[in-house]
């Protein structure tokens, strides 16, 4: 995965000691139940709704523009209820995406114009295919792809199977990803 050079106006965005950078027309809700833990990028237009319940990523992770990163809820007889939402290391979720995910693994692309319904479950080493639709409650497993047709694939011999140099191939991506998110000088 070849990243090219991103280029950013560096007065839209706000770069943190941790090395986040995170746009100012990023809709923020509840920043103190937020918490990026390092050279994380929120790229323009996106929304993180930490109003709702905790919303924690881990390491470089990227959060692309109008992409939608909110806690999943619950309903009972008595109400709603919103559960913390935790992202791994090395997480990449594209270009308007929503996220309602109770937890995402490390290791972990997300493409453009992808739906993760409440609750659903994203372990380390998995690709949601650009256009998916994961239903409310489900888990997709390590080393495997759902693709936009709704289904998850994996196993020997399948040719989208997500390989076992995933961990590494997402750590080089989203390093490089951040490496190459250079401001407009």
């Amino acid at each position: 995965m070849d990243v090219q050079d991103t280029f950013y106006n560096k007065d839209e965005y706000v770069e943190t000691a941790s090395g986040n950078k995170v746009s100012r027309h990023t809709v923020i809700c509840g920043s103190q139940n937020i918490v990026l833990n390092g050279k994380v990028i929120v790229q323009t237009g996106a929304i993180i709704r930490g109003d709702l319940a905790n919303v924690k990523t881990g390491r470089y992770c990227v959060i692309g523009k109008k992409a939608v990163v909110r806690p999943p809820l619950k309903q009972f007889s008595s109400g709603v209820a919103f559960f913390p939402l935790y992202i791994g290391d090395h997480v990449f979720i594209g270009q308007d995406a929503v996220v309602q995910a109770a937890s995402v693994g490390s290791y972990v692309y997300i493409g453009k114009d992808v739906v993760i319904g409440r609750r659903s479950v994203l372990k380390d080493c998995c690709i949601i295919e650009d256009g998916a639709i994961v239903p409310p409650d489900t888990t997709v497993a390590s080393f495997m792809r759902f693709t936009s047709a709704g289904t998850i694939e994996g196993g020997q011999g399948n040719p989208d199977y997500v390989p076992p140099g995933m961990q590494e191939q997402m750590i080089d991506y989203t390093k490089s990803y951040y490496e190459h998110f250079v401001p407009i000088v």
